[in-house]
């Protein structure tokens, strides 16, 4: 009997609710709006329920129609209000709203993630990885966001993120027309200090790498194709008749190999930003490690500054397989957060949902480290993609607690009213096949 009474007790624990109303309360939420422009005064439009609608809601739906979002709405608030209202918030300030609730999530979850990076790279503080994805919006927004390399009328975004190991989730995220050069989406500061940034070859380039070493950071890339650095020195000696490989460049060494692993010193060019109209050229140094790849037959060369008193040459390629992990973010935000499902064609309504998705995103987190605590010793079999598509389908039964958490009770009355007013056809004179035979 006591047993019953615990696991009954335990059941009715608000955890989750309690939590995502610590993470975004009412009252910063109805605060927030007011200063970003989103609503003047409390009216019909509530901050809270719609913020809640948006990401609990609108964000795990695959089929989705603002028309559902409306309704949604309605049924969740009890509440009667006319689409063209409603969807007059789909606004600037709204974008401005959704985007400072982005970097509050971001900013809170950092501070409650309890993670930690291997004994190895205790030295460093995060392990951050940086990319982009293409989001596929509706052709007449061409000219706003023309694409890239097609035949046809195209237009698309692009979404950065910068993805921390330690946080496990997004730490910044940013969004540009298509056509942004990667390198241009990576602003190098003091923020990278005494961190490791994971980059793949879009974001390539001696002048970058240099720049991440000044400010006192780390990093690993792939060697770009076309990249012919110079080797200045051996850190490390292989046994028996091995060739000399300083003062050679790597495109000359590589083919010639026949050891297992070459990690070495090398040697770039770099220009300096313009300075009075004269840009002054440089020379940086940087680690090159080249391991051999037994099932492509080849070899894979990465580009550091990280030393070899920290690293070994495998570890760098193990450390640069981390990469992954922001793929699998990005198809997280796709395949179960609909971020690349945008049906509509006015800007502000897009990039309003790409906000969106991102919350989403960043409430699964939340959750998902509130169900990993209490299973420590399972938390390495949670998965990302498996938790988002169960988040996903409990996302509703969650929405209903959190809003009944944050005061917002749905009287059936009410309820009664908004089923009685959504279920009429808007087309008031549209002839209907019962009119054939109903008096």
């Amino acid at each position: 009997m006591k047993n019953k009474k615990n696991v009954k007790k335990s059941r009715s624990n608000p955890i989750l609710e309690e939590e995502l109303n610590k993470l975004f309360s009412p009252e910063w939420l109805r605060k927030t709006a007011k200063e970003t422009g989103l609503i003047k005064r409390l009216r019909k439009i509530d901050p809270v329920l719609l913020f809640w609608t948006l990401t609990l809601g609108f964000g795990v739906q695959l089929q989705r129609t603002l028309a559902s979002l409306h309704r949604e709405y309605e049924e969740r608030g009890c509440i009667q209000i006319s689409r063209g209202s409603f969807y007059d918030r789909f606004s600037p300030e709204l974008v401005k709203f959704l985007h400072v609730c982005v970097v509050h999530g971001m900013e809170q979850l950092a501070k409650s993630s309890h993670n930690a990076l291997k004994e190895n790279l205790s030295v460093f503080k995060d392990l951050l990885i940086q990319d982009s994805t293409i989001i596929r919006v509706h052709e007449k927004l061409a000219k706003k966001w023309p694409a890239v390399r097609t035949r046809k009328v195209a237009a698309g975004v692009k979404v950065s993120l910068l993805v921390s190991a330690v946080a496990d989730g997004v730490k910044r995220v940013a969004i540009y027309g298509e056509r942004t050069s990667e390198v241009k989406t990576l602003k190098i500061g003091p923020w990278i200090k005494d961190r490791i940034l994971l980059i793949d070859l879009g974001f390539y380039k001696h002048h970058i790498f240099t720049r991440i070493a000044e400010n006192g950071g780390f990093f690993v890339s792939r060697l770009k194709g076309n990249a012919n650095p110079l080797i200045v020195s051996v850190n490390s000696i292989c046994r028996g008749r091995s060739i000399d490989v300083v003062g050679k460049r790597v495109g000359e060494v590589l083919p010639k190999l026949k050891r297992q692993i070459l990690d070495v010193e090398v040697e770039v060019q770099i220009k300096r930003r313009k300075h009075k109209g004269k840009q002054k050229k440089d020379v940086s140094k940087f680690r090159l490690v080249a391991v051999y790849n037994e099932e492509e037959r080849r070899y894979h060369a990465y580009m550091t500054n990280i030393s070899t008193d920290v690293l070994n040459a495998d570890e760098i390629a193990r450390l640069y397989s981390a990469r992954w992990h922001i793929e699998l973010i990005f198809k997280e935000l796709k395949s179960r957060y609909g971020i690349d499902i945008l049906p509509t064609s006015n800007p502000e309504i897009v990039k309003a949902l790409l906000w969106v998705g991102i919350l989403t995103l960043l409430i699964s987190r939340k959750v998902y480290m509130l169900v990993c605590g209490r299973s420590l010793d399972k938390a390495v079999r949670y998965t990302h993609l498996r938790w988002a598509t169960i988040f996903a389908e409990k996302s509703s039964r969650l929405m209903d607690r959190v809003l009944n958490y944050a005061g917002l009770n749905p009287d059936m009355m009410e309820f009664f009213q908004v089923c009685e007013s959504q279920a009429l056809d808007p087309n008031v004179n549209r002839k209907r096949l019962t009119d054939v035979w109903r008096a």
